[in-house]
């Protein structure tokens, strides 16, 4: 097994508490190291080797003028799995950057969000074999009613980090 990296390293001490906890702890971890992900009060209901999953409730911060939540938190949402599902599993040696963000919104959304993103394992080994390179990560984005207000895929792209 690979040594674990910055993010799996951070994340790791907040095992040892009580299951119902950990998403709470790791969304107030995220929250303090990314800050607007914090404000936005996006919440991390599992990160792990399978991916992540994370939601945005429908509060007033984050609304738009019909009451629904806000494209832009949509996509901070989209953006936050895709980049911390990518985070996971790349070496430390290698430094993350979005690339792009490929959004088509097809529905009104209703109540909060729930965001999936997922990496294949071809797409970790080559992050892990590649000096450089980049990877779409697909993000499933669905409202309270199951329905998927949006559709998004990110690139995400990685270079050696810099010592």
């Amino acid at each position: 097994m690979k040594r674990p990296n910055m993010l799996r390293r951070a994340l790791a001490p907040l095992d040892r508490l009580p299951a119902f906890a950990r998403p709470w702890a790791r969304s107030r971890a995220l929250g303090r190291t990314v800050p607007f992900v914090g404000t936005a009060g996006i919440r991390c209901q599992s990160l792990d080797d399978d991916g992540g999953i994370f939601t945005i409730p429908n509060h007033p911060k984050v609304r738009n003028h019909i009451k629904g939540v806000h494209a832009a938190a949509a996509a901070l949402l989209a953006e936050t799995a895709s980049g911390l599902a990518f985070g996971w599993h790349l070496p430390d040696d290698k430094l993350p950057l979005l690339k792009s963000m490929n959004i088509r919104y097809t529905r009104r959304s209703k109540g909060g969000l729930r965001a999936e993103a997922r990496l294949s394992p071809a797409q970790i080994r080559q992050m892990h074999s590649e000096p450089r390179g980049a990877v779409d990560v697909a993000v499933t984005v669905s409202d309270q009613d199951g329905q998927e207000p949006l559709q998004c895929t990110m690139t995400w792209a990685w270079i050696p980090r810099k010592s």
